[in-house]
């Protein structure tokens, strides 16, 4: 476990110099003809938080630097003071905090995954199911109903303004009087960074609205959880944006060359508009570019069913935009006139970053000459703006076809959206929210890139992905799924309307496997001082596709809390701790139990819940790759009796696991069991067990598949001199294999890994296991490449582990 910081002198910092201002957010100073927008948007008065005032040009001393307020960045500065980091100080360029859940719109939570055929919420745990407990609370109190939506695309549902609140609750915690840990300020955005010998050391901000004045923030750590990466960016750190090429990384779904135009193409980037039910009908004005032609194809989806929800998410009977993503379903939960609510989120409102209208184009240039060629990441806040203001209006235009236009199966316009409002939650002039819906960003340089061969398998089902990371510190499965990225415009015309269309292999019809994330992708190649967080993170384009969703973000952030965390209390470099398999194994353990909320699941088990008692021993086991998960089924099943050629199996790893282990015995042509033929893939481990141990007379058979007792196991471990436990022997009522109840796969991992516990575990020597150009494990792919540094057969299963072939 992490150290207590040695950094209390910094806890007064913000109750000192902070007093709490009226703060305006500023996403624009107007471009002729595009109208762009200023924000006033209200904070919450929580102690200690948002708006928080300046000296103008102040330096502020920190341990750890947060850049962006969104739910990675949360989450980062909630686990970095919950682990003890004493001055932690988080800029955010609005007030609001809560990324995807409130400034960027995503109010309907899609984070599903198919199981058994069937699409389902991928399993909550972390920082993540902490929110959606409050998420649930909040609309128990609101509705009656933890989950009022009833929307197509996922269960859970939460309305912007009572997202932020949320956010801004989770963290006042650490921000108000007595605590001040967290420093909260807005609205700033990194114009300069501070780079010494190698190493960030510092970022510059100046305001993000119309008011002078700047701020420094020194820093021994600083992450980057901003929507575009401007901090890597302005560091100089290696970063990547838009389409990789298939011969960067190998990905076979990669473009083998670039296209005209190719460099800017990304995940769209969406406006989200949050409709609400009035008592009359509310058409928005016509916006001044609107041409129903941009939405011709949109005339084939259902824009409204009656549907109620039965059935579960993804159900073809609730398929609308209607439902798509509906917040509140008023009618089917009888809740009072005026509740129902939707946000639309679909694609006829994405917004491609390439091939943009001519009239974008000529404001980004007068801007500055060449500003239209550039990827989004590389431009300045000031030509985004351009970029925004476009997508706004492109929504707006789709709220207004949907009022005046749409029509049912019937001919007849739906009945929801002509008597549904723009909802004035943000405090925004154009009722939309702050900010986009960021789907791809800037990705980092990391130590590792996770990418597409890493998280899928050759077969057409989701299944365990073909690189199982060792230093995972989460797991996940979605889709790779990129929305519409380029545009048809009429008569080929770029001053024309437009639709979007998809472009070569990025579209939405690919999944990815069970997955988990490297720690090593937290950390830059090169670059000291510096971590990822959020979307700028090591990933490819291909996989960032489907590592961007909330639960996801808020895992990110957690694991990126708890690097700065141990790197600050250890007083090293973060890829000191990424090359080190002792520090490793301390993050996940950490990661695992949870600090302060519910432990973040590592192996991407269905079934396997944080509150359950064999939550830590399943997943670090697993990890290690002492338990071995089916290959053809994503659950634990906890209940499920273990065969006796499991536990042999798992407890000759488990021997190999530990620091004064034997070498794996000769296995002969002849097998020991008649029952255990030569070819048998478990005879290695069985044999071993027996070859180790005190087991007194061996039996002629073996019985492989017969069920392991308590007594099994008891007389197992004494045989091999491992520690034993009296619940054994006093449940099983003796050591013999037939004593005592069946053992179960959850008590089996928790015995086993408590034995870890006490007799330790052999971990590699720290060194340079990551240096470019090495092969630490002598499979011939270099270390930067190489997702398994210690399988040199790529199995999953680390050498160490492993039997060796007869």
């Amino acid at each position: 476990m992490v150290r207590p910081f040695r950094h209390g002198i910094a806890r007064g910092l913000c109750r000192a110099v902070c007093c709490a201002v009226s703060v305006g957010v500023s996403l624009g100073a107007g471009v002729p003809g595009f109208g762009v927008p200023s924000f006033g948007v209200p904070g919450f008065g929580v102690p200690g938080f948002g708006g928080l005032a300046v000296v103008r040009g102040e330096t502020i001393e920190a341990d750890l630097l947060v850049v962006g307020g969104d739910e990675s960045g949360c989450a980062a500065a909630v686990q970095a003071a919950r682990l003890g980091v004493g001055r932690i100080v988080l800029v955010n360029d609005v007030d609001w905090l809560g990324g995807q859940f409130c400034t960027q719109g995503i109010g309907p939570i899609d984070e599903w995954t198919i199981v058994e055929g069937k699409r389902t919420d991928f399993p909550a745990s972390g920082s993540f199911q902490e929110i959606l407990d409050r998420i649930h609370d909040h609309n128990r109190r609101t509705y009656g109903i933890a989950r009022p939506g009833n929307g197509w695309c996922g269960a859970n549902t939460i309305e912007p303004r009572p997202a932020a609140r949320i956010f801004a609750e989770w963290l006042a915690a650490f921000t108000g009087e007595g605590t001040g840990q967290i420093r909260v300020l807005s609205p700033w955005q990194p114009v300069r960074v501070a780079v010494v010998d190698g190493r960030v050391t510092g970022v510059e901000f100046a305001r993000a609205d119309a008011v002078a004045g700047t701020l420094r923030v020194n820093a021994t750590l600083t992450m980057d959880s901003s929507d575009w990466g401007d901090v890597i960016r302005l560091s100089g750190a290696g970063f990547m944006a838009g389409p990789d090429l298939r011969s960067r990384f190998g990905e076979p779904s990669a473009p083998v060359s670039l296209e005209p135009g190719g460099h800017q193409e990304m995940n769209p980037i969406s406006f989200c508009p949050l409709l609400r039910e009035t008592a009359e009908e509310s058409p928005i004005p016509q916006p001044p570019r609107y041409d129903s032609r941009s939405f011709a194809d949109v005339r084939k989806a259902l824009p409204w069913v009656d549907w109620d929800g039965s059935g579960g998410i993804y159900n073809k009977a609730g398929w609308s935009i209607y439902t798509h993503r509906r917040m509140v379903d008023r009618r089917h939960f009888d809740l009072a006139p005026g509740t129902e609510a939707v946000i639309l989120n679909w694609p006829a409102q994405d917004y491609p970053l390439c091939t943009l209208p001519r009239h974008v184009v000529d404001a980004l240039e007068a801007d500055e000459a060449g500003a239209s060629t550039r990827n989004i990441v590389a431009m300045t806040a000031a030509q985004r703006r351009i970029v925004f203001a476009d997508a706004r209006q492109r929504a707006l235009e789709f709220v207004h076809w949907l009022q005046t236009e749409a029509r049912g199966p019937a001919g007849d316009p739906p009945p929801p959206f002509r008597s549904m409002r723009l909802a004035d939650d943000y405090g925004t002039p154009d009722r939309l929210p702050p900010k986009p819906y960021v789907r791809e960003g800037l990705r980092l340089d990391a130590v590792y890139v996770l990418r597409e061969q890493d998280v899928r398998t050759a077969e057409d089902r989701p299944r365990w992905a073909a690189a199982m990371v060792p230093d995972g510190v989460f797991g996940y499965q979605f889709n790779i799924d990129f929305h519409p990225t380029r545009r048809t415009f009429v008569d080929d015309d770029p001053a024309q309307p437009w639709q979007p269309r998809f472009h070569g292999t990025r579209d939405w019809n690919s999944h990815t496997d069970r997955a988990m994330f490297p720690l090593r992708g937290l950390v830059p190649a090169t670059m000291d001082g510096l971590l990822g967080c959020s979307k700028n993170i090591g990933v490819t384009s291909l996989v960032q596709s489907s590592l961007r969703l909330h639960g996801q973000m808020m895992h990110v952030g957690t694991a990126a809390g708890t690097l700065a965390a141990f790197a600050l209390s250890e007083g090293v470099a973060p890829r000191t701790v990424a090359g080190s398999p002792r520090r490793i194994r301390a993050v996940q353990t950490t990661l695992v139990r949870g600090a302060g909320g519910p432990g973040t699941l590592l192996w991407p088990w269905h079934d396997v819940r944080p509150d359950e008692s064999h939550f830590e021993a399943a997943n670090l086991l697993t990890v290690r790759g002492i338990w071995q998960a089916d290959a053809d089924s994503l659950f634990f099943r906890p209940r499920q009796v273990v065969t006796r050629r499991e536990l042999a199996a798992a407890l000759a790893r488990l021997v190999r696991a530990l620091p004064d282990a034997p070498e794996w015995p000769d296995v002969g042509a002849a097998p020991l069991f008649a029952d255990v033929p030569a070819a048998d893939a478990a005879r290695p481990a069985i044999e071993a067990v027996y070859r180790w141990g005190d087991h007194g007379e061996r039996p002629a058979a073996f019985a492989p598949d017969a069920a392991a007792t308590w007594g099994t196991l008891d007389r197992w471990l004494a045989a091999v001199h491992l520690p034993t436990f009296p619940s054994l022997a006093a449940g099983g009522g003796g050591r013999d294999d037939k004593s005592g109840p069946p053992l179960t796969r959850a008590e089996c991992v928790d015995y086993l890994h408590r034995v870890l516990v006490r007799r330790g575990e052999f971990l590699p020597a720290d060194g340079d296991w990551l240096s470019r150009g090495g092969d630490a494990d002598g499979d011939g792919r270099p270390n930067e490449d190489d997702p398994l540094p210690f399988d040199r057969d790529n199995d999953n299963v680390p050498d160490r582990l492993e039997a060796p072939s007869r």
